[in-house]
């Protein structure tokens, strides 16, 4: 959004930042997961539920759904925990990447993983790292209407009949 209007670009593609790779990635993340786009390494592979269940099944041989691994490591579970530090640390470079281009006055997280509330609280205290400024004061948010947000937005495109 810019100025409350949709920026769709010329091809409609604007904002599908989750089919460019994972921003300065570590050795373990190459090539990264393939992604039903046909390419690896997406963020969308890392940063939805669904990937960080995958990372966490490929590093404990378990199977957990992503709000179960949230309540194991609220529980103590050091696997769990570990596993969404590495979601927030490749979170935290992948939005650093949208601010380093766009600067935006706000960031606003949809999706399942939204409803995380220590996203809010860690992934802006490491993107620092990355975002090309010596201060950023860009806030994170979570959506105001649900984690389902972005296909409510996609549904106000429709003029009503």
């Amino acid at each position: 959004m810019v100025d409350g209007r949709i920026v769709s670009g010329p091809n409609s593609i604007a904002g599908e930042w989750g089919h460019n790779p994972l921003p300065w990635p570590q050795a373990d993340e190459l090539p990264g997961p393939k992604c039903y786009c046909g390419k690896f390494g997406c963020q969308e592979t890392y940063m939805a539920g669904t990937g960080l269940e995958r990372d966490f099944r490929e590093q404990t041989s378990r199977d957990l759904k992503g709000a179960d691994i949230v309540a194991a490591a609220e529980a103590g579970d050091m696997q769990a925990e570990a596993a969404l530090q590495r979601y927030e640390h490749r979170l935290a470079r992948g939005l650093a990447a949208i601010l380093n281009v766009i600067d935006p006055d706000v960031v606003v997280l949809g999706g399942g993983m939204s409803n995380q509330g220590r996203l809010y609280r860690n992934v802006p205290k490491l993107w620092g790292a990355f975002v090309f400024s010596d201060t950023v004061v860009t806030p994170l948010v979570k959506n105001r209407h649900g984690d389902s947000s972005g296909v409510r937005g996609a549904a106000w495109l429709w003029p009503a009949e």
